[in-house]
């Protein structure tokens, strides 16, 4: 887990056998409630799966990036204009942005 003030850079929050070695989704989302409550946003950069947002009240915008190549800048901007919408709208919100292993995308 990389951490600033208000990013947060993450592995997939996973649930069943994968929790094992990945981010428990429970765990992620008791963390961020508590830490953070209505002030953040889940950023999924992981084409190859989802989950269910309710976790997160749905707060989670899914960017479709495939592991091991690099972004479209249509994405990029798609992504980087909704983290500074997000942001700007109260100096207490912060942003968790996760892909499957936490350092490729």
């Amino acid at each position: 887990v990389f951490s600033t003030d208000r990013i947060i850079a993450m592995s997939f929050p996973s649930s069943g056998k994968q929790s094992f070695y990945r981010n428990p989704i429970k765990e992620v989302a008791r963390f961020l409630d508590t830490k953070h409550p209505d002030h953040y946003k889940v950023y999924n950069l992981c084409s190859e799966k989802g989950y269910d947002p309710k976790y997160f009240h749905y707060r989670v915008e899914r960017i479709f990036i495939d592991d091991h190549n690099v972004p479209a800048l249509q994405d990029m901007l798609k992504f980087t204009g909704s983290v500074r919408e997000w942001m700007s709208q109260d100096e207490k919100n912060i942003v968790a942005i996760h892909c499957k292993g936490g350092k490729g995308r």
